[in-house]
């Protein structure tokens, strides 16, 4: 089993009588399937349906604890208190540390909301567990299950069902409102998703990035990948081709939660 410190995750505290109503206006997920041990994959979109932050929450008590990457976190916590108007609603860093466990046998610790091949996801203080794996053991484990981050998504560029988000269980469809509904609604009952963040194997340099299918463009490589593991943003329409990065064979490493025949 192996477990990780996630040390390129920061976690925000947010509290207050109105955090949670507040969380529920803002995010594409619903707030109501949070619960102790019960994390939710989450987000925070534009108003065009764009992708600005992907996170985690976990229930605290009354408070959320956000779980982001260490890199965004400060404008994340800007804009949250930027759209806060009114409420009653704190939104502060903390200095408690994310956890992460999979593999065969695994502890008694929240699942990980997004996909169950991913394991166990926990907050604790930074002392409190003893890593075997190290971080870039989990980024080569969380790309192979075709799950993107925040290095991957980027911020204003993708479309929040470009990222998956249906599939890893980060977006309702019956909840109410929030930001960016309209283009995440109509995009998924009209099921036109053109392009999705998926992972590959790379056999070699990858040159300028580009994903290749014979001498048509079928995607660019998104992220920094862990060994020659790669996401890449491709055209669903290439899915089932041969590709290359850089000249040189690409695999495309088809997620356990996107079928065969399904693009």
């Amino acid at each position: 089993m192996p477990l990780a410190h996630l040390s390129d995750r920061k976690l925000l505290r947010i509290s207050g009588p109105d955090a949670r109503a507040f969380l529920q206006a803002m995010i594409p997920s619903d707030i109501g399937e949070l619960a102790e041990g019960r994390p939710l994959a989450a987000g925070l979109l534009s108003p065009q349906g764009k992708a600005l932050f992907a996170f985690l929450l976990h229930a605290d008590g009354d408070d959320v604890l956000l779980d982001c990457d260490t890199s965004v976190a400060d404008a994340l916590q800007k804009r949250l208190l930027m759209f806060r108007l009114r409420r009653a609603v704190e939104v502060a860093p903390t200095e408690l540390a994310v956890f992460a466990a999979w593999g065969d046998t695994l502890p008694d610790m929240p699942a990980d909301p997004r996909l169950a091949a991913l394991g166990r996801r926990w907050i604790a203080p930074a002392g409190a567990c003893a890593p075997d794996a190290s971080l870039a053991d989990w980024h080569a484990h969380r790309i192979a299950q075709g799950v993107p981050e925040q290095a991957e998504i980027g911020q204003d560029e993708l479309l929040w069902l470009e990222t998956n988000a249906r599939e890893l269980n980060a977006v309702s469809f019956t909840k109410g409102c929030y930001v960016g509904q309209e283009n995440t609604a109509r995009m998924h009952h009209r099921d036109r998703v053109r392009k999705r963040l998926l992972p590959l194997r790379l056999s070699g340099p990858a040159g300028d990035g580009r994903v290749m299918a014979g001498d048509r463009e079928a995607g660019t490589l998104r992220g920094e990948g862990a060994g020659d593991l790669r996401f890449a943003l491709l055209r669903t329409e290439f899915l089932d081709a041969p590709l290359t990065v850089g000249g040189r064979p690409a695999t495309l490493l088809r997620p356990s939660w996107l079928p065969e025949g399904r693009a």
